[in-house]
């Protein structure tokens, strides 16, 4: 199914194409601080509706995953990575989909802090 999404304020849209039932709920140092419930798909089903210079980029750690944000409004709606295959994958904030009822979805615990 696609979906639409993207930030609080607009200036990053996105559409992304998957069947999402289930989320991650990573506790990592920065997804524990921003609250995001994140779903994976490859890259090539998210497709940006606005401009590529309309998101900000922050990475952390190893630097191998590109958290992108709004510097207008600051919300993650999505972030980039490569998966260990060399299959380049996007990491969706299900929180960012309006469509997406969140009380039905399966949320998974990810303890990305002991990583």
């Amino acid at each position: 199914m696609i979906y639409q999404g993207g930030c609080h304020c607009g200036k990053i849209a996105f559409e992304v194409d998957g069947d999402f039932k289930t989320a991650i709920d990573c506790n990592c140092s920065l997804c524990r601080r921003r609250g995001g419930l994140l779903a994976f798909v490859p890259r090539d089903r998210l497709k940006l509706q606005t401009p590529e210079e309309n998101k900000s980029t922050y990475t952390f750690n190893t630097h191998v995953i590109k958290h992108h944000f709004c510097s207008n409004c600051g919300i993650a709606p999505y972030g980039e990575g490569v998966l260990p295959n060399g299959d380049p994958m996007a990491s969706i904030n299900l929180r960012c989909i309006p469509a997406i009822d969140l009380g039905s979805l399966e949320i998974m615990s990810y303890d990305g802090a002991s990583r």
